[in-house]
């Protein structure tokens, strides 16, 4: 038979892995940024609101690395 239990929750590497995903989005930005130089206006406008999101993502990440770094040093209580 099948072990049909869910796997226990590991959280010992979120805050790495947030870290990760926000210097891989501002190299996105900084390579988005780069392509600017040869878009026109509609790509260039494209390119801001993009990366707004991203500005936008990366403060929400930050802040659950503070939320999954504070939660680690309580042992995740």
């Amino acid at each position: 038979m099948a072990d049909n239990r869910p796997k226990p929750d590991d959280r010992s590497d979120n805050v790495e892995k947030l870290q990760e995903m926000v210097h891989n989005t501002i190299e996105n930005m900084e390579r988005a940024e780069e392509t600017m130089e040869f878009s026109n206006e509609k790509q260039k406008a494209e390119i801001e609101q993009k990366n707004e999101r991203r500005r936008e993502s990366i403060e929400g990440m930050r802040e659950e690395i503070k939320d999954e770094a504070a939660a680690r040093q309580n042992k995740y209580h």
